[in-house]
């Protein structure tokens, strides 16, 4: 990666997003300098936004956080919102294509998750949950024709054909909305 191509309004969020991530992991500007062997007039300096760190600079504090520099700086990616809307929206061929809510984002999401900023957190948030929807949907229905076939009065079936895909289309037609007014976050529930 070149660092000396990264322009002046990057180089405002990389003091930004470096402050953000030294509090939240608790780290005061003392302890990075001393960890990064790094001035701490430097750190202040680059967290105010008043100094842009040469690359070297960048690399140390990136090691002393535990962070790769593709976290801080988003060199070449751009803003797309109307294809962060249009991922979202993707999900929704699981309606004509089984697993289509899996393959066409993963097929999108390895396409541009390096060229769209935020893509690559959103991509891999969205297609997690649907891996796990898929797999509760599925089994649902396993179970709904199995207790069908059983003559079991747990209707599985109803609730896995009806219930599960109407929650994946509101929770995707509410998230591409929201991506669209720019509001670029991983929305899906996170199961780490």
């Amino acid at each position: 990666m070149i660092i000396e191509n990264i322009n002046r309004e990057q180089m405002k969020e990389v003091g930004n997003k470096i402050r953000e991530i030294r509090k939240r992991k608790g780290v005061s500007q003392e302890e990075l300098a001393e960890a990064a062997k790094v001035n701490l007039r430097t750190i202040q300096r680059i967290e105010n936004n008043a100094n842009e760190p040469s690359g070297k600079t960048l690399n140390l504090l990136c090691d002393a956080l535990s962070i790769s520099i593709d976290d801080i700086v988003d060199y070449g990616k751009s803003e797309d919102k109307t294809f962060l809307m249009l991922f979202h929206l993707s999900v929704l061929s699981f309606m004509i294509l089984p697993l289509g809510n899996i393959i066409i984002p993963l097929i999108l999401w390895l396409t541009k998750k390096d060229k769209i900023v935020g893509l690559k957190e959103i991509g891999a948030n969205l297609i997690n949950f649907q891996i796990l929807w898929a797999i509760l949907f599925y089994t649902s229905i396993i179970f709904g024709v199995f207790g069908k076939l059983m003559h079991s009065n747990f209707n599985m079936f109803l609730y896995s054909i009806i219930i599960l895909p109407l929650l994946n289309i509101i929770l995707t037609i509410v998230f591409a909305i929201r991506a669209n007014k720019g509001s670029a976050k991983i929305y899906y529930p996170n199961f780490k």
